[in-house]
């Protein structure tokens, strides 16, 4: 049986807050409510804010604290690392104390993206770079990586991501032709799968569906289905469709699953 994480890019959108019309989060929630009450309808979250920032020790165990036992949280690796230092060996002292302080989550802590930047060509010095930074990662984090140049997806580099246990993040997006990820699934034999859905970041606000992706959805699953991965992890930005919870709960459906709602519980607190 194939567990199925389904969830977020993050979860503190003031634009989730219901007004006069029911939106996600209740009427008067703030941001220090939100985890929680976001944790009631879905059991995973991609966080964001770990990309512009090591968390402190306090937030790592806030967010422990608010959600259930079997949530679970993937958390994007510092833009030191991937885009400033690219890799190289400056950024070897940040990953060891972001590895450090992210273990405060425990069995909590699902998986770690390296999300790389379009600047970061496939060339010898970057490849270089690559191996011997994934070859550096620990052993008891799983992390997935994030190409947005088409030329990384070549064998060499699928041997490497196998050789360091380290899985390919599919991404729906601009930088990649969706064909061409389609084709990257032959060759993933992780146990773990990575999914991100992003969009055209030409919205400015989050409060409903403006853009409806369903016929690519319905693609993307059919597709997902031949992922031999048994543990999968799929999140969705607001960008996508214009209101990240109602695309999560869309796929949540093609995978047989219910929507993902606050609970009455929660509800009847505010």
């Amino acid at each position: 049986m194939k567990q199925v994480f389904i969830g977020c890019q993050g979860w503190n959108y003031k634009d989730w807050i219901s007004t006069s019309e029911t939106i996600f989060y209740p009427r008067n929630t703030n941001s220090s409510q939100m985890l929680s009450i976001y944790s009631e309808a879905f059991d995973c979250v991609e966080v964001d804010s770990t990309f512009y920032a090591i968390p402190s020790e306090m937030t790592i165990e806030g967010w422990y604290r608010k959600t259930p036992d079997n949530f679970k949280f993937a958390l994007k690796l510092p833009r030191q690392i991937t885009h400033e230092n690219l890799l190289s060996e400056a950024s070897y002292g940040i990953l060891d104390e972001f590895c450090e302080k992210i273990s405060a989550l425990k069995n909590k802590l699902l998986a770690v993206l390296i999300q790389l930047p379009p600047q970061f060509e496939a060339d010898q010095r970057n490849t270089t770079r690559l191996r011997r930074f994934l070859s550096r990662l620990p052993k008891d984090v799983k992390f997935a990586i994030e190409f947005r140049r088409r030329e990384w997806l070549v064998d060499s580099i699928f041997e490497e991501l196998e050789k360091t246990n380290t899985t390919l993040c599919l991404v729906e997006g601009e930088w990649i032709a969706r064909d061409v990820m389609f084709q990257a699934i032959e060759r993933l034999i992780d146990e773990f799968s990575y999914i991100r859905f992003m969009g055209r970041r030409d919205l400015v606000e989050f409060k409903r569906v403006v853009r409806p992706q369903d016929e690519n959805l319905k693609i993307w699953k059919e597709n997902l289905d031949r992922l031999k991965a048994n543990k999968i992890f799929v999140s969705f930005s607001n960008f996508y469709e214009g209101f990240a919870p109602e695309s999560a709960n869309k796929m949540r459906i093609l995978y047989n699953r219910p929507p993902g709602v606050p609970s009455e519980k929660q509800l009847s607190l505010f």
